[in-house]
């Protein structure tokens, strides 16, 4: 196959072909289309497999159970399993996980290091797993010395964690460093590496990932392809979209999709205006996921399709599916995006008449949509009926205020904030930084690029413009030229 240096709907198909012989008779991931297959799902070593068998059937009460007999044998100094104690705590820590319960997985993994126990490359893939579902980054690095310092960095299943978990955690430099030092890569390691760029926003990466695979003929696998749909999604390149599902579909010998492929596929032609080909595919499911349902009610909100939006939700609800906090907290994130302020309002409105708990992230959505369809009074009584405000709603509050010119009330909510010993975080300062360039409040200004020097925020690319924004906008050249200078000598 001839490596061309654009990857195009018309030589993505004889990359594609390769795989659906393979595929044909497997049935599709049944995973949602923000989940991908995690590295500690491959096999792994036969002194463990059979302990990874016994865990599927354990929840959370067991895993409990399991835990307490297992500090008591220790205790006695007498093993009542006949599973090695590297196994029980392989066991222990991936059951955790799996009932999220990530927390506990990583202080049994501490107590693991702590005792001298021995690890093993079942270990720290799962560990790693735990790290990327907290954004434990500073444990993921320590985990990958320590990988390294007893050569367990080569095999490829620790690899594979090591770049999902940097890119979970927003470090895809490091990803990338790891995955460029991989000797023998899968499609697994492929995989996540395309989805670790388009998670960074680096879609030039991502697609020349995708050409490399093409050179190399490597068979895509369905997370793969679903990965890479969900790329096309975001980058709102319809044809390569329709490239992919081309090929599904001429080599699928008349099977139906999978859930999860034509859920992504979906997302896609929804994200990209083509909502006729978006519901066809959705009528076209045996079984609908909730994912499924959200995906085709984001795509009518996003579209501003606000009546065709609710009537299937409605409908949603009367075929006995019923929303996740993931449902509303997407839906609700749409209508924010687009101004969509009834839809929104019913939402909000379906929840409280449901009883629905709202959780920090749903009521910072929540007040992050009012703000951005102006309705300040709405967003304040969200704000203000929240027990625990943490910087997150703080910061969703104060760029409400920025949004709608209320330069007063953010600064005194700034000033609240720093009171309440609650620390800001770069959303938090963007949002002051533009309402004082829109304003033209250079000294506001001047105070809190102080305050950022002095308190040493985090100070990225993003705050960095946003300071230098502020001060041209406020008439200040000779700042904004010298702030320019030192950000790129």
């Amino acid at each position: 196959m001839m490596f061309t240096n654009r990857l195009t709907p018309t030589n993505l198909p004889s990359f594609l072909h390769l795989t659906f012989q393979k595929l044909s008779n497997k049935k599709l991931l049944s995973s949602s289309i923000f989940i991908q297959k995690l590295p500690e799902e491959q096999p792994h070593q036969a002194n463990t497999l059979s302990f990874a068998t016994l865990h599927s059937h354990s929840n959370l009460e067991q895993t409990k159970q399991n835990h307490a007999l297992l500090i008591k044998t220790f205790e006695t100094h007498f093993n009542y399993s006949q599973f090695s104690p590297l196994a029980q705590y392989n066991f222990l820590i991936s059951s955790y996980i799996k009932n999220n319960q990530p927390g506990t997985a990583v202080n049994v993994y501490a107590y693991m290091r702590k005792n001298g126990t021995e690890v093993d490359n079942f270990t720290l893939p799962t560990i790693l797993r735990a790290c990327s579902q907290v954004l434990m980054s500073q444990l993921g690095a320590e985990i990958h010395g320590f990988a390294v310092k007893n050569g367990l960095d080569m095999d490829v299943f620790v690899s594979n964690a090591l770049i999902q978990m940097y890119g979970e955690c927003g470090s895809v430099e490091s990803s990338r460093l790891v995955f460029d030092k991989m000797a023998d890569r899968d499609i697994f390691s492929w995989s996540t590496m395309i989805r670790s760029c388009h998670k960074g926003r680096l879609f030039d990466e991502a697609l020349e990932l995708i050409r490399k695979m093409q050179f190399l003929e490597m068979r895509p696998s369905e997370v793969a392809m679903i990965n890479m749909v969900n790329l096309f999604a975001d980058i709102a390149n319809i044809e390569m979209g329709k490239a992919i599902h081309a090929c599904v579909m001429r080599n699928g010998k008349n099977e139906k999709l999978g859930v999860a492929l034509a859920t992504s596929l979906i997302d896609m032609y929804a994200k990209c205006g083509n909502l006729a080909s978006a519901k066809r595919l959705f009528d076209g499911l045996d079984q609908r996921s909730v994912v499924s349902w959200t995906a085709m009610i984001a795509g009518y909100i996003r579209c501003r399709k606000f009546k065709d939006g609710t009537r299937l939700f409605v409908q949603m609800i009367e075929e006995n599916v019923f929303p996740s906090e993931i449902t509303m907290l997407s839906l609700i994130i749409e209508c924010g995006f687009v101004g969509g302020l009834e839809m929104g309002k019913w939402l909000h409105a379906y929840m409280f008449r449901n009883g629905c708990s709202f959780s920090s992230a749903l009521s910072t959505a929540l007040i992050d949509m009012y703000g951005k369809c102006g309705e300040i009074g709405s967003a304040k009584a969200l704000f203000d009926s929240e027990k625990r405000k943490d910087v997150v709603i703080y910061s969703a509050m104060i760029s409400a205020y920025a949004q709608a010119h209320y330069i007063d009330e953010a600064f005194e909510l700034f000033v609240q904030m720093r009171e309440s010993q609650v620390g800001p975080n770069e959303m938090t300062v963007v949002g002051l930084l533009s309402l004082c360039a829109e304003a033209g409040a250079l000294d506001l200004g001047k105070w809190i690029h102080a305050y950022i020097e002095k308190r040493g925020v985090g100070v990225d690319v993003v705050m960095k413009t946003a300071v230098m924004d502020m001060y041209a906008k406020c008439g200040d050249i000779h700042g904004a030229h010298r702030l320019f200078s030192e950000a790129t000598s």
